[in-house]
């Protein structure tokens, strides 16, 4: 019987790593996931947000549900993409690659939204991956005989993603977050020249993104669809740096109703891109950093959310951490006592900017 205490990452991860070694059963390793995501839960809600997750605990990566739901996929065998930060430092990231037909044994994130619905009165997002980003997991050579072309293997992607839509909204979720840190590979000026001396053009995948995402998204009364865009977050570091305004057609074109925005450093880009947001959406302002300890200062955030409100007014928009604390089961370098106070910053500074709006 797993003995573990506490609900923290840290016993989490390691009845995670106990469960696949075969030493402690699925029943098991589910009462340590859940107790995590109660603990997530409750800190939320302590700290005052107004929108709360499961903590991603049910996800070895930000993208898992679709990996561990779906079957075709190695795990570890796509290309692998760097990850560094401001002092030179890196790290190697392994991708998936889809190596056989899709085949779906499970629903990728009923599970967790049916257990957050009834833990929570606040509420409820649900995140999942794009079919931009999973369109990284098809590698020509790999995959080929699986799927002759990236279009077949994207179809089947976008149907899977649009079900996956449909029986959340079925379940009573009204908030789904698509997460598209792809979209990065087409903001960073060195990574778009890199896809046109491959023979991509930046543009022309740009619009193959926005059209799939709405496919995904489709058309559902009531529920809320956020789009977060950043530019990698994997153990404090990042992949790609540059302003908003090379893909600025994702505020134009693209059907969802919030923009969730990485903001939190000089890598961001200013504010201008903005103007292109229509006047029906709200941008979620991500100002708070998720890879260090250090805390801005509340006078700095709010005199960002001044500037940011000369191209949205401030009624259509908000504040959040620019990421999540943990795109991996690794999490980036900061501890959980400053993950609270991460978003403890957050929900005063809104409170105090926008009231009981």
């Amino acid at each position: 019987m797993w003995s573990g205490a506490c609900c923290g990452p840290a016993t989490y991860k390691k009845a995670r790593r106990c469960h696949e070694a075969g030493e402690i059963s699925a029943a098991e390793f589910k009462r340590v996931e859940d107790r995590a995501v109660d603990a997530a839960i409750a800190m939320q809600e302590a700290v005052g947000l107004d929108v709360v997750t499961d903590g991603a605990f049910r996800r070895y990566a930000f993208f898992g549900h679709l990996i561990d739901a779906v079957e075709g996929f190695d795990k570890f065998g796509g290309w692998a993409i760097p990850f560094h930060d401001e002092q030179g430092n890196e790290l190697v990231f392994q991708r998936p690659v889809v190596v056989s037909r899709l085949t779906q044994k499970r629903p990728l994130a009923a599970e967790e939204f049916t257990y957050l619905r009834g833990r929570t009165t606040r509420q409820a997002k649900v995140t999942l991956v794009s079919a931009q980003q999973a369109a990284a997991y098809y590698d020509p050579d790999k995959s080929k005989a699986a799927y002759p072309s990236i279009d077949a293997y994207l179809a089947d992607v976008v149907d899977i993603l649009r079900a996956e839509v449909a029986e959340l909204v079925r379940l009573g979720c009204t908030y789904i977050q698509v997460d598209a840190p792809q979209y990065a590979a087409l903001i960073d000026p060195v990574i778009r020249e890199g896809y046109r001396q491959r023979g991509n053009d930046p543009d022309t995948l740009l619009d193959r993104c926005i059209e799939l995402d709405n496919a995904v998204i489709a058309d559902h009364p009531g529920v809320v669809f956020g789009l977060h865009l950043c530019r990698g977050n994997n153990q404090s570091k990042f992949y790609a740096s540059g302003g908003y305004e090379p893909v600025a057609r994702v505020f134009e074109r693209t059907r969802f109703h919030r923009f969730l925005l990485e903001y939190d450093d000089e890598r961001s880009g200013d504010f201008e891109p903005l103007r292109h947001v229509p006047e029906d959406r709200v941008v979620v302002l991500g100002l708070v950093t998720t890879k260090k300890p250090h805390l801005e200062a509340k006078d700095e955030l709010k005199r960002r959310i001044e500037a940011a409100a000369t191209y949205v007014p401030l009624e259509r928009l908000a504040l959040s951490p620019q990421c999540g604390f943990a795109s991996t089961e690794e999490g980036n370098l900061i501890s959980p006592m400053d993950q609270e106070a991460t978003l403890r910053l957050v929900a005063e500074t809104a409170g105090e900017v926008w009231g009981d709006a």
